[in-house]
C-alpha cells in the first residue's frame, strides 16, 4: 500500500485530476536532474508545483503534487546547475541531500559528456562547504573493468578522488556493474569493452578500499548488491536513507512523524535495493551523459529524441515535454469533475 495521500489538482489546463502528494522524492535513478533538468525541475516544483512522471511500461502519466514533500535525494554527475537554485529550495523549507557520483573512467570515454574530472571534484567541494558535508555522499558508481583496467587500476582511481573529497563527506558508496540483468546494456558496454568484476574481484576492490578508508574515515556501503562486504567494512546500504535524513535534519518534525511510520524498505525495489520508499520523478533514456554502462538509456537515439522534446517545451509538465495526447486519452478514468 502507497504512503502517499492523494487530493484534486487542477493542471495548467484546467482539468481535475488525481494526484499523489509524496513526502520522499527521488530525482532520479532513471536520469540526472541536477546536471540536465536542474531548471525544469525547479520551474515544476517551486513555480508550478506539480508535474506528471510517465510510467515507462504502460505510459500511464501520474500527477505528482509537492506540496507534502518533505525530503528530496538529488542523483547526480554533475549537480552544478543546480547550485544557483539552491537558496530558493532552502526558502521553500525542504530537506534534501545529494548523492553524487565521482568516478574516474575519463580515459576510458566511458561518461562522454560529464565534464572534466577537475572540475567535478571542484564542484563536490563547493556543495560540500555549502551545505555540509554530511548532505553530499560520495558514489564511485558503477565498478566497472576492462582490459587495461582491472581492481587495482579502479583502487589507484579510488585513492585519487578519496584524497581530494574524504575531507568534504561522511559516507562513500560503491556498486559493481550488473550486465547481466540488461541485454541491450550488455550489448552496448560489451562494445566498449567492459565486464563485470568476479566474486574474488569484488573482494579485492573491497579490501583494498578498506585499507585505503583508514585513513579517510568514511562510512563505506554498496549500493544494490547482493554479495556482502561486511568483512571488509563496507556494509549493505540504503541510497534513500530514513535514518540518514532524520539524523541531517532532526528539527523537521512532520519528516520524522512521517519515518516513524514508513521507514522500510520500498518492495518496489529490487530485493538488494535498501532504499525506503520515495517517489522518483524522472524518466528512462533521457540522460544526455550518454554513459556507456548506464542501464536506463535503452539508445543513443532515443536519448536525442527526448531530449529535443525536452528542450522544444523545457518547462512543460513532464521531463520530456506535455503529456501526450494518447496518455491523457487512455486515463479518462483518473479525471475528475470540479
Amino acid at each position: 500500500m502507497s504512503p502517499w495521500s492523494k487530493r484534486t489538482l487542477i493542471t495548467e489546463a484546467g482539468e481535475a485530476v488525481e494526484a499523489i502528494c509524496p513526502v520522499i522524492i527521488s530525482a532520479s535513478r532513471s536520469t540526472d536532474i541536477p546536471g540536465c533538468y536542474a531548471d525544469w525541475f525547479v520551474h515544476r516544483f517551486l513555480d508550478k508545483g506539480y508535474l506528471v512522471w510517465m510510467n515507462p511500461f504502460d505510459r500511464r502519466p501520474t500527477y505528482v503534487a509537492f506540496d507534502k514533500v518533505r525530503a528530496i535525494v538529488f542523483w547526480t554527475k554533475d549537480p552544478s546547475p543546480m547550485l544557483p537554485y539552491l537558496d530558493r529550495l532552502d526558502e521553500r523549507g525542504v530537506n534534501y541531500y545529494f548523492q553524487f557520483t565521482l568516478n574516474d573512467y575519463e580515459d576510458k570515454g566511458y561518461e562522454p559528456n560529464v565534464p572534466p574530472l577537475r572540475d567535478r571534484v571542484r564542484t563536490f567541494l563547493e556543495l560540500s562547504e555549502r551545505i555540509g558535508k554530511g548532505r553530499v555522499v560520495w558514489r564511485f558508481d558503477p565498478v566497472v573493468l576492462a582490459e587495461g583496467l582491472g581492481p587495482n587500476s579502479i583502487l589507484e582511481r579510488m585513492q585519487r578522488i578519496g584524497d581530494m573529497v574524504h575531507a568534504h563527506t561522511e559516507r562513500m558508496v560503491i556498486s559493481f556493474v550488473d550486465l547481466r540483468a540488461y541485454r541491450r546494456l550488455a550489448a552496448r558496454a560489451g562494445k566498449a569493452g567492459i565486464r563485470e568484476p568476479s566474486r574474488e574481484e569484488m573482494e579485492r576492490i573491497a579490501s583494498g578500499l578498506a585499507e585505503m578508508n583508514e585513513d579517510w574515515g568514511l562510512e563505506l556501503m554498496t549500493c544494490g548488491e547482493e554479495v556482502s562486504l561486511a568483512k571488509y567494512g563496507v556494509r549493505r546500504g540504503r541510497c534513500i536513507d530514513g535514518d540518514l535524513l532524520l539524523s541531517l535534519f532532526p528539527e523537521d518534525k512532520e519528516l520524522a512523524r512521517f519515518l516513524e511510520r514508513h521507514n522500510r524498505k520500498d518492495r518496489g525495489q529490487r530485493k538488494a535495493c535498501g532504499c525506503i520508499e520515495s517517489k522518483d520523478i524522472g524518466g528512462y533514456s533521457t540522460c544526455p551523459h550518454l554513459c556507456e554502462y548506464c542501464y536506463a538509456n535503452s539508445s543513443r537515439e532515443l536519448v536525442i529524441k527526448n531530449v529535443a522534446s525536452h528542450d522544444r517545451e523545457r518547462y512543460g509538465e513532464t521531463i520530456t515535454g506535455a503529456v501526450p495526447a494518447f496518455s491523457n486519452e487512455r486515463t479518462r478514468q483518473t479525471r475528475l469533475s470540479v
